[in-house]
């Protein structure tokens, strides 16, 4: 008996001891049969905004949509000395606090709690190195990083290598520089955010949208660390001249969710709190300069074979925001010259876009992490500029920094400008398109990903997606019809490869008149005359930079047409019918007509060498062999195309100068 007695004391001491350990839980439930909402109608628990999200990009509203049963939190919460602390949707699970052990087994007495699992222990006192500690790495000097090319939108003063590493001035200079698109930011704090002079702009123009606290439960985060604020920096800094980030004119949301007191496990669920609040608001992108390897208890670290996508908390929680719509950027970490070297999670997510550090030039540098995941999944993504970042220092001036967490939220401003662009494709389209901008696309690198993106290049990529074209032959005339999104600083060349031809001439420049990127359609016509039957193959280049210096087009689709013997001898059998003279004239031309039947509905036109109708005329021709005169005194000096349309269908087509 005595033996039983020690035995049980010491396995309440030891069942005692790790409850005491943890005063934080998640509570997971099985089910949310009793929900009073429907999935017809789900205006009534998300945002219009996150429902025209859904809608523009196909996703169904599903269950985990659904809020949580009221009924199973109540219960929760009046089961003892319990706080809550927070809801997930997508898990189906509260966040909850306690020290009361009668009220832990009442909660798992309860027939719709599924699980209830430690997430962090009771003393917030961290036994891991500071993550957010600088990086010790070589830094380029402010004074050789400031550009001026004022015939930008932005003179961005010391940040514009940042930005121009990318090309993403012409994001911006085209139009693109988050206007109307949302950020939000999950971090550890955003200190002086409310008076830092970098963010005077954003203030003004009402920028802000939300703030939350996931860690302490408010809506301040002005008090807490500045490594949020440091990173927002790289993306809403506007004093031109001085410093001006990737996506200065989005709408922010600013949300702590990591406690830099301790290492556990809620930070993970805090983070899924804040992507579901991204969610809720509506937001475009999720920029995290945040990632999980080791905590203060080891029993719940991870291992290199849970950073899967799959495996962890915060990697499933970000491929859930993803697959609700959102752009979900994660700095992929700083591990990459210590032991672990991987990256963390929630970087290795599949629909996540990671991303890794290189400095002003393009080289890797020594701290971003490695890929790839442990089932192969190439990451990081991309690079961007983390090694001397510029970024604002804690009393608003401009400083340098490094780190995975500042190439992180850099590319996720500049992602957020392309993405306005191109609002027709969803999140994924624009990380793969980020992929194939990349110059070690062909070649991907377990450090580098795919590369550093050019924005020109994802420009292209994306018109020359969205563009169609098509050419139909009526006997002798081609006529090209086109679409595609452009802006007046572009243009089009209209080529063409006749039959027998190796390469593509220009035959014609067609001018964009639009002030606003935006789809566009246009037409042009190609009067054949002198051709050789066969294949013709036409082809239209959008030239997206037209400056000399920096000359950048992209062939955006192609069509053929076939020119048939039949319709060439038709058409010129009937040429013979038709003489036009004086040729060359100087104020009138007269038609003979040949031929004896009467033709009715003849239209006359004439194009000049640019494709262009300059005149036209609708004519009925009687009976018998008669001359019509036509009037060409208003006509420039040039060569001309007559075309003769009967009913609609090419007749003939005749040359002649004006002089």
């Amino acid at each position: 008996m005595q033996q039983i007695f020690i035995l049980f004391f010491l396995l309440f001491s030891f069942v005692t001891d790790g409850f005491s350990q943890f005063t934080k839980r998640v509570v997971f439930f099985t089910d949310k049969n009793e929900t009073p909402f429907t999935l017809s109608n789900p205006s009534a628990y998300i945002s219009a905004r996150a429902i025209e999200r859904r809608t523009r990009y196909n996703i169904a509203v599903d269950s985990t949509d659904i809020p949580l049963i009221s009924r199973y939190i109540d219960s929760i919460v009046k089961a003892g000395a319990v706080t809550l602390l927070g809801r997930s949707r997508w898990m189906n699970a509260v966040m909850i606090q306690t020290s009361d052990a009668n009220a832990i087994a009442k909660i798992n007495s309860f027939s719709f709690v599924k699980s209830v699992a430690n997430i962090a222990l009771q003393s917030n006192t961290s036994i891991t190195p500071d993550k957010f500690a600088p990086i010790s790495s070589p830094q380029n000097t402010i004074s050789n990083r400031i550009e001026q090319v004022f015939a930008d939108t932005f003179n961005y003063g010391s940040s514009s290598n940042q930005v121009k590493i990318h090309k993403a001035e012409f994001l911006h200079n085209i139009g693109a520089r988050g206007q109307g698109m949302s950020m939000a930011f999950l971090d550890a704090g955003f200190f002086g955010y409310l008076t830092n002079q970098f963010f005077d702009s954003a203030r003004v123009r009402n920028q802000f949208l939300g703030t939350w606290d996931f860690v302490t439960g408010n809506t301040s985060v002005n008090e807490d660390n500045a490594h949020g604020m440091q990173c927002f920096s790289t993306v809403a800094a506007y004093r031109p001249g001085v410093f001006v980030g990737s996506c200065p004119e989005s709408n922010y949301f600013l949300l702590r969710t990591e406690d830099v007191g301790s290492e556990q496990m809620i930070e993970e669920y805090n983070w899924a709190l804040g992507a579901e609040y991204a969610d809720s608001a509506g937001v475009d992108v999720i920029s995290s300069s945040l990632g999980y390897t080791t905590f203060d208890n080891s029993t719940f670290n991870h291992t290199y074979a849970d950073m899967n996508g799959n495996t962890t908390v915060i990697s499933r929680m970000a491929d859930m925001a993803a697959k609700k719509g959102i752009l979900v950027v994660n700095s992929a970490g700083n591990d990459g010259a210590g032991a672990w070297k991987y990256i963390g999670a929630p970087a290795d997510g599949d629909s996540v876009l990671a991303v890794g550090a290189v400095n002003g030039s393009g080289v890797i540098a020594s701290f971003s992490s490695y890929g790839p995941t442990s089932d192969g999944q190439i990451k990081p993504d991309v690079v961007s500029v983390g090694s001397g970042t510029t970024v604002s220092s804690i009393n608003g001036t401009v400083s340098t920094s490094s780190g995975t967490s500042f190439s992180g939220p850099n590319m996720a401003g500049i992602a957020t400008c392309l993405w306005q662009l191109f609002p027709e494709y969803n999140n994924w389209k624009i990380i793969t398109t980020l992929h194939r901008a990349s110059d070690r696309y062909a070649t991907p690198h377990e450090r580098y990903g795919y590369g550093l993106p050019n924005m020109k290049t994802a420009v292209g990529i994306l018109v020359s997606d969205i563009s169609n074209m098509t050419a139909n032959l009526n006997n002798l005339t081609t006529t090209i019809n086109w679409n595609s999104k452009d802006i007046s600083s572009m243009r089009y060349d209209i080529e063409r490869k006749l039959p027998g031809e190796l390469n593509y001439t220009k035959i014609q420049t067609v001018a964009i008149t639009g002030s606003v990127f935006a789809n566009r359609n246009y037409q042009y016509q190609d009067i054949l005359s002198g051709t050789s039957t066969g294949i013709i193959t036409y082809r239209i280049k959008q030239i997206i930079d037209t400056t000399a210096a920096t000359f950048t087009e992209f062939a955006i689709d192609s069509a053929t047409v076939t020119l048939l013997p039949t319709s060439l001898n038709d058409i010129n059998s009937r040429s013979k019918l038709i003489q036009l003279f004086p040729n060359p004239a100087q104020s009138i031309v007269t038609l003979k007509f040949n031929e004896e039947r009467a033709i009715p509905n003849i239209t006359i036109q004439i194009y000049n060498t640019e494709g262009q109708l300059v005149w036209k005329q609708e004519y009925n021709k009687p009976n018998g062999n008669i001359t019509q005169t036509i009037t060409i005194s208003s006509l420039q000096k040039g060569n001309y195309v007559m075309v003769l349309l009967e009913n609609g269908k090419q007749y003939t087509v005749k040359e002649f100068v004006k002089q």
